[in-house]
């Protein structure tokens, strides 16, 4: 029996939503059916945009938590019913797969939660011609599909899920990309520690930095999946990147979320960078003259005084490659970056007659080798280059747990009145601790509020996950993450059951 399904009330249905470039949801939710629904849908609207039809080859891959290979399974059965040829691609990273899609010209799939818990899991969609944007999201959503039900169990599952061929090979082509580009000596002499834990890149990324000429330590691989997140670094893997760098000497430390999209680099003293200031050390390093990056990343950007032009977008990639689409547009060389320091190339970049091709996606190889790179030409140390920038210091972190509508309950009820009365409440509830008055707030996405003394208070829903995202910027690392603390306190602490907490009233 054939039954058609909306995508919209499937979403509903199932409690597995649409978030940044694909659709993210508890393990348990993400029945083949659901699955095979979304990727279904996806297929429908790239063949309504020209990219997909009968023959097509779609690629596919996944990350390494338990719920991913099951998953592929269901994608891979979508893309044949659809007429498509499935290109299996094994477990690389994300921007690996998507590479690989823009060199054929064809849409691409990654089953990934990325630095979630592996209770959920997720899959990322691209265009034959770039990550799925904002109108695509939107059209996604509003398909109906035609479902066949004999191929599923009364629990969703496929009754003969397919079994996928042997994956090619396009690991490869991605080691070469930067091999090619920065050349086997380009970390030459240096010691380079790799965090490997359960990410989905661990060994392309020992390849690439031996490849440019590195001696590598391996560290910290784990068969049970580890979800880190390089915006809010776990206390553990603080303490060892410490004792790591200490240990054995190491010039730096390399690793990667999930799916090696973002990155996570630490300098010689084990001292994790933050993303938003690896992305704009990329971004010289580079020598690139425009940036798009959301309106929560570190504002050194502007106060370096590097780039010809800035633009400050909502928070997620797509939203930061239509800000850096439009600078491409006006013909400056641009890129984009994420506070959690994925990377997106928009241009080209060419160098000792060596060229390095644009990749418009999330990626966490090329931000963490260019800048160790442009250090070590410098002859410098990773402290030392990041010095460069003026201080500037950002720190994030999140309340778990922490229901959606309660977040927007919280924005909204801080945001009531005129601006005055929005500036006083704030300076009621942070004043104390950000040293002075609301100067002045920015609700591009949540609310980010500058204080007399320079502080910022950043407040924002995540847009995957049930948590508050707190973020803080100040003039040292150490206020950043005491002033991160005491704000994420004053939200815990806050009642949001009877509407606006009579404290936030007066």
């Amino acid at each position: 029996m054939t039954q058609t399904l909306s995508v919209s009330d499937l979403m509903a249905s199932s409690g597995v939503a649409f978030g940044t470039s694909g659709a993210r949801g508890l393990v348990t939710a993400m029945t083949d059916r659901v699955c095979y629904t979304y990727a279904r849908a996806f297929l429908q609207h790239m063949a309504s945009e020209g990219q997909f039809g009968p023959g097509t080859a779609v690629a596919l891959a996944g990350d390494l938590r338990p719920s991913t290979p099951r998953i592929m399974a269901a994608c891979a059965a979508a893309v044949s019913d659809a007429g498509g040829v499935v290109v299996d691609c094994g477990f690389v990273p994300s921007p690996a797969v998507a590479a690989h899609g823009f060199a054929l010209g064809v849409p691409s799939l990654m089953v990934t939660g990325s630095h979630i818990p592996d209770d959920r899991n997720g899959i990322k969609f691209n265009r034959a011609d770039g990550e799925v944007l904002k109108p695509d999201e939107t059209a996604i959503k509003a398909q109906d599909v035609a479902v066949d039900e004999s191929l599923f169990d009364a629990d969703g599952q496929l009754l003969a899920p397919p079994v996928l061929d042997a994956p090619v090979d396009v690991g490869t082509a991605y080691v070469a990309r930067y091999a090619g580009f920065f050349g086997s000596e380009a970390l030459k002499g240096l010691k380079l520690g790799v965090y490997q834990h359960s990410a989905v890149g661990r060994d392309i990324v020992v390849d690439v930095v031996r490849a440019l000429g590195a001696e590598v330590v391996a560290l910290g691989r784990s068969e049970r999946f580890i979800p880190v997140d390089t915006e809010a670094v776990r206390p553990e893997d603080v303490v060892l990147a410490r004792e790591w760098s200490a240990q054995y000497g190491l010039d730096a430390i390399l690793s990667t979320d999930g799916d090696s999209d973002r990155p996570l680099l630490a300098d010689e003293t084990g001292t994790w960078l933050r993303g938003d200031v690896l992305g704009v050390l990329c971004a010289r390093a580079l020598g690139l003259a425009a940036v798009a990056t959301p309106v929560s990343s570190n504002s050194a950007l502007e106060l370096s005084g590097w780039f010809a032009d800035v633009r400050r977008t909502r928070i997620g990639s797509p939203f930061v490659i239509e800000a850096m689409n439009a600078l491409l547009a006006k013909g400056e060389s641009a890129c984009g970056y994420e506070a959690n320091g994925g990377f997106i190339l928009g241009s080209a970049v060419t160098r000792d007659g060596r060229t390095l091709g644009a990749l418009p996606t999330r990626d966490a190889v090329l931000p963490m080798v260019a800048v160790l790179a442009d250090a070590r030409a410098k002859g410098l140390s990773l402290a030392a280059l990041q010095a460069q920038l003026p201080p500037r210091f950002t720190n994030s972190e999140r309340l778990q747990n922490y229901p959606t509508s309660q977040s927007q309950a919280l924005l909204a009820a801080l945001q009531q009145g005129a601006e005055a009365d929005v500036l006083a409440r704030l300076t009621r509830l942070f004043g104390d601790i950000a040293g002075g008055e609301a100067q002045r707030f920015d609700a591009t996405d949540g609310l980010r509020t500058t204080f007399a003394s320079g502080d910022i208070i950043h407040l924002r829903p995540s847009g995957n996950a049930p948590e508050l995202r707190v973020y803080t910027e100040s003039a040292t690392a150490e206020r950043a993450a005491s002033l991160n603390q005491q704000a994420l306190d004053r939200v815990r602490d806050l009642d949001m059951s009877a509407g606006l907490p009579e404290c936030l009233a007066e």
